[in-house]
């Protein structure tokens, strides 16, 4: 199994970003996918997660501003960054669960496979 997460950067205040990962090993249309975060010095943080069959959950802090899809025919996911602001800044992770129990949703625990990550830098 491999989780390979792509485009992250150093972006400007109020800035675009689309982050991409391609997964491989596993029947990746049968999972849920999520997006977390882990800045410097902080727990790992819960972004947004779609569900298999294309469900959308995103944490308060990112609803609005970010965007998660998938393309089950390239076995991706894709998170979109707009309006990003410094306190975006953190190494960006995505993550593949069969659980369907939605209060595990932003567990990091109860996900089977995750990316190495990509860094995402605000500048102010």
């Amino acid at each position: 199994v491999q989780l390979v997460e792509s485009g992250g950067g150093l972006v400007q205040y109020g800035g675009s970003l689309r982050l991409s990962c391609a997964a491989s090993g596993y029947t990746f249309s049968s999972y849920d996918m999520a997006w977390f975060r882990q800045a410097p010095g902080k727990e790992r943080e819960f972004v947004a997660r779609i569900s298999w069959s294309g469900r959308t959950f995103y944490a308060d802090t990112v609803e609005g501003r970010f965007t998660i899809s998938r393309d089950n025919n390239k076995n991706s996911v894709y998170l979109q960054l707009h309006s990003l602001e410094p306190e975006d800044t953190a190494v960006y992770y995505c993550a593949a669960s069969t659980t369907s129990d939605r209060g595990t949703y932003t567990v990091p625990s109860t996900y089977d496979y995750w990316g190495q990550g990509t860094q995402v830098t605000v500048s102010s």
